[in-house]
Parts: C-alpha cells; sequence; structure tokens
C-alpha cells in the first residue's frame, strides 16, 4: 500500500527504528480452571504451556521471515528478541528459526503423540490453543499463517479476534481485556516504549502478575514469575553504571527468550509521511513533529 501511495510520487515513507515489538505473549496460569473463585488464578498452573518443549516448539513454527516479507513490509523488522533498541541493550545472543521438522522433533520426544484428526494428546491434554489479539488486518493475517504451520506439528490454534476498544480496555467486567488474557497466547505490541527499556521489562516482573486483585492491571498478563529475572530487574534499577545496566537489560531479554515466556516477531518502526521535498529527521522514540524546528525544504 505505501509503494503505490509512493508510486503518485508526492512524497516517501519514513522508518524510524524504535522499540515496539509485536510478539506473541504466553499464558502460564490456566484460565480454563478457576481458583479462588479467578480465572488464570496466579496460583495455577497451565496443563499444557507449562511444558517447555510444547514452548519450544511455538516459538519454532512462528515463520518470522515469511511473516515479514508477506504482510508487514518495510512497516516491520524481524527479531528474536523482547528488547530491540537502541543498540547498546540489544542482545547478540538470540537467534531466531523457522523450523516445522525440529518442532516436531521436540514434541516426539515429550511424549505429545498425535491423536484423532493429527492433534496431538499427552495425559489426556489435547495441544488445542487459544490464540487471541485485536480485530486487525495485519494481526488476522499473522494468525492465519501461524495457525497453518501448528498445523503441521499437531497443534490446533483456535483464532479468537476482539474489538480493540475491549482488548485494550481496563473494563473489569469484560472477558475478553488482553489483561485478563483468558485464552493460551495473545498478541500484540506495547506501543511507545521508552529508550531505556526498564519499565517495558515489567510485562514479565513477578510482582506484576495480572489478578483480580489488581483489577486485572498487572503487566504481567501472562503470569510467568522467574527468582533470577526478578532479581535482576530490581538490581537493574537502581544501577548507576551504564555499560553494566545494559548488560543487565541483555540478560532480562535472554531470560524471557530463553523460557519462551514470549515469543517476539517483528519490532515495529516509526512510520511517517513526507511529502516531496521536506527533509526532516524523525525519532521512533518520540511524536513525528517532536524536531520539526530543524525541518527544511531542499531547494
Amino acid at each position: 500500500v505505501l509503494k503505490r501511495m509512493e508510486a503518485s510520487g508526492t512524497g516517501r515513507a519514513d522508518f524510524a527504528p524504535g522499540g515496539d515489538t509485536e510478539m506473541i505473549f504466553v499464558q502460564f496460569a490456566d484460565p480454563n480452571t478457576t481458583v479462588e473463585g479467578e480465572r488464570a488464578h496466579p496460583k495455577s498452573r497451565h496443563p499444557v504451556l507449562s511444558d517447555k518443549a510444547v514452548r519450544q516448539a511455538l516459538a519454532l513454527l512462528l515463520d518470522r521471515t515469511g511473516i515479514q516479507q508477506a504482510v508487514y513490509g518495510r512497516a516491520g523488522v524481524v527479531t528474536a528478541n523482547v528488547v530491540n533498541n537502541p543498540v547498546p541493550v540489544t542482545s547478540p545472543n538470540q537467534k531466531h528459526e523457522f523450523n516445522i521438522d525440529m518442532a516436531n522433533a521436540l514434541l516426539d520426544a515429550a511424549g505429545w503423540v498425535r491423536g484423532e484428526g493429527g492433534v496431538r494428546v499427552k495425559g489426556g491434554k489435547k495441544l488445542k490453543l487459544l490464540f487471541q489479539t485485536s480485530t486487525n488486518p495485519v494481526r488476522q493475517k499473522v494468525q492465519q499463517v501461524y495457525k497453518q504451520a501448528c498445523g503441521r506439528a499437531g497443534i490446533e490454534l483456535e483464532l479468537k479476534s476482539v474489538t480493540a476498544a475491549v482488548f485494550f480496555s481496563s473494563d473489569e467486567g469484560n472477558p475478553d481485556t488482553s489483561g485478563k488474557f483468558w485464552a493460551d497466547l495473545e498478541m500484540f505490541a506495547n506501543a511507545g516504549r521508552d529508550t531505556d527499556p526498564w519499565a517495558f521489562l515489567l510485562y514479565f516482573a513477578g510482582w506484576e502478575l495480572a489478578s483480580k486483585a489488581n483489577k486485572w492491571q498487572g503487566r504481567n498478563r501472562g503470569r510467568w514469575v522467574n527468582a533470577e529475572y526478578d532479581r535482576l530487574l530490581r538490581d537493574a534499577e537502581v544501577e548507576l553504571d551504564p555499560v553494566k545496566r545494559a548488560a543487565m537489560f541483555i540478560r532480562l531479554n535472554d531470560i524471557v527468550c530463553g523460557e519462551v515466556a514470549a515469543i517476539p516477531l517483528v519490532y515495529r518502526p516509526s512510520v511517517n509521511a513526507l511529502k516531496r521535498g521536506l527533509v526532516a529527521s524523525i525519532s521512533g522514540w518520540d511524536m513525528g513533529l517532536s524536531s520539526i524546528a530543524d525541518w527544511y525544504r531542499e531547494a
């Protein structure tokens, strides 16, 4: 679409790197049982996704490169990291791979056997997962691509899209908010992340678990808890040495990715349109007009 607009010669699109990461969050609590009168209670454990082999298989089944090329185009940059940009806090350690054969091998080794209709089963539990996101043409295309790949590994995905006004709301009475996360997987991006990723990393902090007690406003919607992560995040909050702090952020990213608490897809640069002849330095960390005092028109 952007290329067709640019072909008119009126202007061009500008893509400024930022830190907005589109990712699939994994549910570690059980959204289908009630504990103390609450679904997905932090005390519960997911009967399927608690198995790390399943989470690793799910990561291998996400065709990031294919999705970027066919769906996002220049508006998405493939990544294996939850923390992207600036460079000093971006981990060089994570690699992404799309490998259906390896996903199948992992599930075979973990004891998930093909059952009726090719869907894998273990201990009476089917590998059938509910994958939700907001209603958005791009996200629905990603859901479809992911569903097809998962099906080839014996994982059945049920897709659900929720109106954005509901999905991103804080409505306590609505069961479909991203905060309640009464599903197995959900996808969205934390838009407008600061250059310092500390607050963003609260999405995985053990003291930020979303629950009825905090009206599902806790940032950790997946209810994942890791003692090393929590300790290091607390330390990073007060560390003043920028080099040490950057190393902490890289380690925090690597813990999340290593445990597959979330599956990163792309980071989304800030997209703006510039009229032909306009020279403007656009930042991916601020509003489009933030540097307007420095703009000028080419002669």
